[in-house]
């Protein structure tokens, strides 16, 4: 006989159906859909264990993350999972909690639910959880309905006088009970549809200190760039290293620079016409994507390369770079193209849309014309993005108050920081780059942790600067799950969603 404990995959599913119908039959059957456990396996593949016996599924635990003090100790079944759709979820809660544990009836005198249970806690060890918690059932106590309260049994448990499977086992592997729990699983009429609030604390648990807050405090640098034209490419590069230089500085996280800030090097070109100067000018797109990419190692900063024009396959795209401090480089490709750059410079737009992992957390990049559209930060949202950047260009106050209104909507109805940064002043001597207006800044959701105005910071209009902000991570956590409304947990998923097609 050949026992595996080992992290379940949707390829078990079949065993674990069968299983589960023999665990269940006093519960009627009720078994958990494969959809369910995909969904398990995406949100929290760590969490689900099971063990194999000769390559053959049979036993199995299920669990989530949670924040528990959102939910408290006077939570149902149906509470805790999210409607059983898990979006309870919290990768960064406290506690690990059980929703599932059982072991195929043939297969019990193995002692495969120990395994299990040591499986869970060396993986509260190793997450630094604080603890497991889970509801228990107590099957054996509609015997002693007529004569004991549920504590009355439990206490008799505890003290051996009596033996339930479940409680005994749960006992005897180091769990307390903390609480009796009234109607949390509906149907189990062995338990008469009471439960135990059970917990097994990790001794080894280091909380959250000083340090690991301060952590997720994020500095951003935002320029607001002025327009102005350059004797040659080298004096761009010394405009644009001022710049890291002075953010970094500030020990800033991340800085950002605007839609287009590199179009003064059009002017070489400006016998062209538009879509032919600005062609020329995507040549020079990989040389200055490489040196931004040198600046952002040499200064230790996060750098959105504002937007510059790429050309690839004979298409012409408006992309912006994400150069890590690490020396990695990610791009990405304005999706909504405006009719002026459709009409002067022939541009189409990208088809990639994703969230990015740095070293301070995910952001979300769109360029633009792209914030004026909620499905994409909403895409973003649900991806985890908290931080989402927006280089814009416009060229009127008007076309400004749309970006800044559409931009601060982002902010609330998903949760997050969106920082915006744009060009200000003239182009003479450059076509259809004449004027820019901007008033670059950071908006935050609009909750009592936050100024009443959702605006972390803003620069003055038209005028070159550079705008140094924090912004606190866990503050969204904590809007998340305890703000005056909560906008993502609301929507209402039976109606609508709002999803990727490709």
């Amino acid at each position: 006989m050949n026992i595996e404990t080992r992290k379940l995959t949707l390829e078990d599913y079949d065993d674990l159906k069968e299983s589960m119908l023999q665990a269940y039959d006093t519960l009627g059957g009720q078994i958990w859909s494969k959809s369910t456990i995909a969904k398990l396996l995406k949100l929290f593949p760590e969490g689900q264990l099971c063990i194999a016996v000769d390559d053959k599924v049979v036993a199995c635990s299920l669990s989530i993350i949670v924040d528990y003090d959102e939910y408290g100790d006077k939570h149902t079944y149906q509470n805790i999972t999210g409607n059983y759709g898990f979006s309870t979820h919290d990768a960064n809660g406290d506690v690990l909690y059980g929703i599932e544990i059982f072991v195929h009836p043939e297969y019990r005198g193995l002692r495969l639910g120990r395994r299990l249970y040591e499986a869970r806690k060396e993986l509260c060890e190793t997450l630094n959880l604080k603890s497991i918690i889970a509801g228990g059932r107590i099957p054996g106590y509609h015997e002693y309905a007529d004569k004991l309260s549920p504590r009355q049994y439990i206490d008799k448990v505890k003290a051996k006088e009596i033996y339930d499977p479940t409680l005994t086992f749960q006992i005897s592997n180091d769990f307390h009970v903390r609480k009796v729990l009234k109607n949390y699983l509906p149907g189990d009429h062995e338990s008469k549809e009471f439960a135990t609030l059970i917990e097994w604390n990790n001794i080894y648990y280091q909380g959250i200190d000083a340090s690991a807050r301060s952590a997720k405090t994020i500095r951003l640098g935002l320029v607001q760039w002025q327009m102005r034209l350059f004797p040659d490419i080298d004096a761009f590069y010394e405009q644009v290293e001022f710049f890291v230089d002075a953010v970094s500085g500030y020990k800033s996280d991340f800085i950002m620079f605007p839609e287009f800030f590199n179009t003064p090097l059009l002017q070489p070109y400006n016998h062209l016409p538009e879509m032919e100067a600005m062609r020329k000018l995507a040549e020079q797109t990989e040389e200055i994507v490489h040196k931004i990419q040198s600046f952002a190692v040499s200064y230790n900063v996060n750098i959105i390369s504002g937007s510059m024009p790429i050309l690839e396959n004979n298409k012409l795209y408006n992309a912006t770079y994400l150069c890590h401090r690490t020396g990695k480089t990610e791009e990405f490709r304005k999706i909504h193209i405006t009719p002026n750059e459709q009409k002067y410079y022939g541009m189409v737009g990208g088809d990639k849309i994703q969230v990015f992992d740095t070293d301070c957390g995910k952001i979300g990049i769109l360029i633009c014309y792209d914030v004026e559209f909620p499905e994409l930060s909403r895409i973003y949202a649900d991806q985890g993005m908290q931080i989402l950047f927006v280089p814009f260009l416009t060229d009127t106050q008007n076309g400004y108050t749309r970006v800044r209104h559409c931009a601060q909507a982002r902010a609330i109805e998903n949760e997050c920081y969106v920082a915006i940064a744009g060009c200000v002043g003239n182009l003479p001597k450059v076509n259809n780059m004449d004027i820019q207006f901007a008033q670059s800044a950071v908006f935050t959701p609009s909750d009592f942790a936050f100024p009443t105005n959702a605006v972390k910071a803003e620069t003055t209009p038209n005028t070159e600067m550079m705008l140094v902000v924090d912004v606190d991570l866990h503050l969204l956590d904590e809007l998340h799950h305890f703000g005056t409304v909560k906008i993502l947990k609301d929507r209402r998923k039976d109606l609508y969603e709002v999803r990727l097609l490709k």
